[in-house]
């Protein structure tokens, strides 16, 4: 089988152009399979490179089979007299066989946390009644703009608008496969919700807040944040010694300042500069 190597790029002249250098080759030394074709996306949103696989060398061809060398034959030694009374061959007594044992039965282990004790550590969301969608100036703006970013981004959702009070939007995607919206740890949502509260903005009418969700990832994410700083909390007051989190966006970091605020013997701070701001959990004795 030939060798090959797979090549990202912009387009796939770019991939191929890549290839080729790391090979040190020309075009017509290699052959080129695509993979997966680029594709633009909408302001840097949903966009996916070119990815190629490049085979080179040698085609594969069949081994030659080696040519057995020549012997001279050996002088032939006198045959002595066979007896007129054959030998009996040996017949190989049989192995006995291993019985098999019968494997043990395996003993199921009781789980150590009980099924109670984990509902009270991480309740279940609850639904927000957020009233009926309203349709005025700011929420067709929402929709026209969400309308033609999913559009580029060819993704198909079902846009829904509310203003659960007065200067504040809550907009909610509907649809199947939310995935690709929400991103990794929630960045395209980030993304789609500055760019609509960006271009709604703009427009003039007075300033608002524009908050996106989808699949209630909000509400889960806010959940998972609070169960996180419980625990980090405990191990802070056990240990005595400070906790550095992952980088977090304003809103995250908030939901950790506000779970912590009233926990005795902890205090919370960021430090940092955007993208890369981290909440501490410190060890705070003013407060144990």
């Amino acid at each position: 089988m030939r060798d090959f190597i797979d090549v990202t790029g912009k387009s796939e002249d770019e991939a191929i152009q890549n290839a080729l250098r790391q090979l040190n080759m020309d075009r017509d030394d290699v052959s080129v399979e695509v993979l997966e074709r680029a594709k633009s996306g909408f302001l840097g949103l949903g966009s996916c490179p070119a990815k190629i696989r490049v085979y080179y060398g040698p085609e594969e061809e069949e081994e030659a089979k080696p040519v057995p060398k020549t012997v001279s034959p050996a002088p032939e030694k006198p045959v002595p007299p066979k007896p007129e009374h054959p030998r009996r061959e040996r017949q190989e007594k049989p192995k006995p066989v291993e019985k098999l044992k019968r494997p043990e039965p395996v003993r199921r282990e009781e789980p150590v946390e009980k099924p109670a004790a984990r509902e009270k550590e991480e309740p279940a969301a609850v639904p927000v009644n957020l009233g009926e969608e309203v349709n005025d100036e700011k929420a067709q703006a929402i929709r026209a703009f969400l309308s033609g970013l999913l559009g580029h981004m060819e993704a198909q959702a079902e846009i829904r608008v509310y203003q659960p009070e007065k200067g504040r939007y809550k907009v909610i995607l509907e649809g199947k496969n939310m995935g690709g919206l929400i991103g990794r740890r929630g960045e395209t949502l980030d993304a789609i919700q500055q760019l609509t509260s960006y271009c709604v903005n703009r427009s003039g009418g007075g300033r608002v807040r524009v908050q996106l969700d989808a699949e209630g990832y909000r509400e889960k994410r806010e959940q998972s944040l609070q169960h996180l700083a419980r625990k980090v909390a405990g191990k802070v007051v056990k240990y005595r010694r400070s906790v550095t989190l992952e980088p977090m966006n304003a809103y995250e970091r908030h939901v950790i300042h506000t779970a912590l605020q009233e926990v005795p013997g902890v205090t919370t701070y960021s430090t940092g500069a955007e993208p890369n701001r981290r909440v501490i959990v410190a060890y705070d004795r003013a407060k144990g």
